[in-house]
């Protein structure tokens, strides 16, 4: 079911997720779809469950959105249930990043080159990834969301004073998306 997307200001957006209950498989089969319903909807790369209200440890990204820009994304979609970061690459590059919770910001943000990530597939199984490029990018701008972290919190102090009076109209209510969407 598509539910709305919490904008930036919401509450739920800085907790720290807690982890999904594995013996609940029907409640996270449902949370999954509905953040593929939503996703569908607002035409992003990836939703975290936070974004939609539920402070769960559960993401999803999809590459499909990007695979004219990044062809080795065509048909990369991953679920990924009570995702642990395992290790990062020293290495590091620097992307434009935007989000479904902070509609119409994009900044340059510097993100590990590659990352290993544990996780719980849709079927439960224990996968270990490693994810490089965009991929890797995608992975963990939805993994900050279950730290309680946005993208804008790591962006240069110079561009945060560029962007603070679009995100107090983000946070009060003064923006307006193209998705179903709110502040709590």
């Amino acid at each position: 079911m598509i539910q709305p997307i919490y904008l930036y200001g919401s509450d739920v957006l800085r907790r720290k997720a807690a982890p999904a209950d594995l013996n609940d498989k029907e409640s996270i089969k449902k949370l999954v779809q509905d953040l593929k319903d939503t996703l569908a909807v607002a035409e992003g790369c990836g939703l975290a469950a936070p974004q939609i209200g539920v402070s769960q440890r559960v993401v999803i990204v999809d590459g499909d959105e990007l695979q004219e820009t990044y062809p080795y994304l065509k048909g990369f979609r991953r679920t990924l249930i009570n995702p642990v970061i395992l290790s990062e690459s020293d290495s590091t590059c620097v992307y434009n990043e935007g989000c479904l919770s902070i509609p119409g910001v994009f900044a340059d943000v510097k993100r590990p080159d590659t990352v290993t990530v544990e996780y719980y597939d849709e079927s439960f199984k224990k996968i270990t990834e490693t994810f490089d490029r965009f991929a890797a990018r995608m992975v963990q701008h939805e993994l900050s969301h279950l730290e309680g972290d946005m993208f804008t919190d790591h962006v240069a102090p110079i561009r945060k004073k560029m962007i603070a009076k679009k995100l107090v109209g983000i946070a009060t209510g003064r923006y307006s998306t193209r998705y179903k969407s709110k502040v709590v």
